[in-house]
């Protein structure tokens, strides 16, 4: 079944059969972690985004995304052409343009903090950009109606995360939190091989899926 926030809620306290005050207070934070432990660990094509930019003249720093978890491309327009830019570190870009008052069309990005991207050399006219990252999606928690596409689509592997965190704030028996673990393992690797996997291939190049592991 899918969940929504409330139903999941519910769940957690069924499975675990407590309702106490401090529990449920934290149960909001036991779903963020088991979803944070999801989104990170299974790096799904519909976890990615694209959203475009502008980086000015005579400025080596580019804005990242409040939801950005990590980079896939980034490209500049230039001249109508899109031209991908190599992701390096901070340190190397430092190195090898050491004034920033060096400019020119920009080859190398790196992640400079969570705010910023910063870019070499430092631009020398206005270009439009385009990133292409891996992002955090809103939590069930939070969203309107209280629905998400981990709640729809990958409902045992909430679940399970869930109880882990739920199990685990008990201070619950190993053997059942041993339980929890392995379910959640084993509906996330379903969930990988079946989102991931089969998302970025195609009957005509590979061939139906065999159903044996």
């Amino acid at each position: 079944m899918a969940w929504t926030y409330t139903t999941l809620t519910q769940a957690i306290k069924d499975y675990v059969q407590t309702t106490e005050t401090t529990f449920s207070n934290n149960i909001p934070v036991f779903i963020k972690q088991a979803e944070n432990r999801i989104v990170r660990t299974a790096s799904l094509p519909v976890f990615r985004k694209n959203v475009t930019g502008a980086m000015t003249s005579g400025n080596q720093y580019l804005g990242v995304p409040t939801d950005f978890l990590s980079p896939f491309s980034l490209a500049i327009v230039n001249s109508s052409s899109y031209e991908y830019l190599l992701n390096k570190d901070v340190n190397y870009i430092r190195e090898i343009f050491p004034n920033a008052s060096t400019t020119g069309v920009p080859k190398y990005y790196a992640i400079f903090d969570n705010s910023f991207f910063i870019v070499a050399p430092t631009p020398n006219a206005a270009f439009s950009s385009e990133l292409h990252y891996h992002y955090k999606p809103q939590s069930i928690v939070d969203a309107d109606g209280g629905t998400s596409w981990l709640g729809t689509n990958a409902e045992d592997v909430l679940l399970y995360g869930s109880l882990i965190e739920a199990y685990t704030f008990l201070k619950g028996e190993p053997d059942l939190l041993t339980l929890y673990q392995q379910r959640h393992d084993s509906a996330l690797q379903l969930l990988v091989r079946e989102s991931d996997g089969r998302d970025r291939t195609d009957a005509y190049r590979t061939g139906q899926p065999s159903l044996v592991a």
